[in-house]
């Protein structure tokens, strides 16, 4: 994949799958725009991303700060000489159970996880037309396709990226811009242990973040829509697609085992 030249975005860029695709990217000659909360942890990742790629740059931004997003992107576009690549990576987890949560945490995941990158997206895809040339990758999940048990506010909001990015693929068909989702299962990111979250039912190996980094290479070089990691994610989507009703009640038998086994 020819990165050489390209001008990225790359936001929850100061840890995990956003640290690793900004090096990966700068390592292939593009400049990288690294945006996060954290500063001090996107000085860090800034520093090895200039090692290869001397013009990349780094903005400590709140991107839940919706009223905030949009001049951002505009002033980020400006400052990085015209974003090519946008990838829409920031965003938390909540798991809890529907009976447990509150309307505040669910409008916490909605901000940060789908109406941020939306706003970027609106911002930057007029002017990625007017030069003709983009790309926008959204970090999406499995939990987008599967719904998992226990993360209703977070699945639903990766669940409406997926289909944002769907209906605007279709639209953009015919342009020079490309669309592409990603759907990682478990990995080995700061993700799954921020408090004030319930322990994670799943007990599966978590993956490192270079195997979403190698998944997106591999999806931006045959120009896919959509790729799972791990990549047979995709045939319990299948599943789930064929047969719902005992997908449901298969989740539920699982769930109920899950939540014994926990107790």
């Amino acid at each position: 994949m020819n990165l050489e030249g390209s001008r990225a975005l790359v936001t929850g860029a100061s840890s995990g799958i956003g640290a690793a695709l900004a090096e990966a990217f700068a390592e292939r000659g593009a400049t990288v725009g690294l945006v996060a909360r954290r500063e001090d942890r996107l000085a860090e990742v800034l520093e090895r991303c200039q090692k290869h790629s001397p013009d990349s740059r780094m903005w400590a931004q709140d991107l839940s700060d919706l009223d905030a997003v949009t001049p951002f992107a505009e002033r980020a576009d400006d400052e990085l000489g015209g974003i090519n690549l946008l990838v829409n990576n920031a965003g938390i987890p909540k798991r809890r159970r529907v009976t447990d949560l509150t309307i505040e945490e669910v409008d916490a995941v909605n901000a940060l996880n789908y109406l941020s990158p939306i706003r970027l997206t609106l911002a930057l895809v007029p002017r990625m037309l007017a030069r003709g040339r983009g790309r926008i990758l959204n970090i999406s999940s499995v939990a987008a396709r599967l719904s998992p048990p226990g993360e209703a506010a977070y699945a639903a909001t990766k669940a409406a990226i997926t289909t944002f990015s769907e209906c605007m693929a279709i639209e953009l068909w015919d342009t020079p811009i490309s669309v592409h989702v990603v759907d990682p299962g478990v990995i080995d990111t700061e993700l799954f242990g921020l408090p004030g979250n319930d322990p994670l039912l799943a007990q599966v190996g978590a993956e490192p973040p270079s195997v979403v980094v190698d998944a997106v290479l591999d999806q931006f070089e045959a120009d896919r829509f959509e790729t799972y990691v791990p990549a047979w994610f995709e045939d319990l989507a299948t599943g789930k697609a064929t047969d719902l009703q005992g997908f449901l009640a298969g989740s539920a038998e699982w769930y109920r085992e899950a939540r014994g086994s926990s107790a």
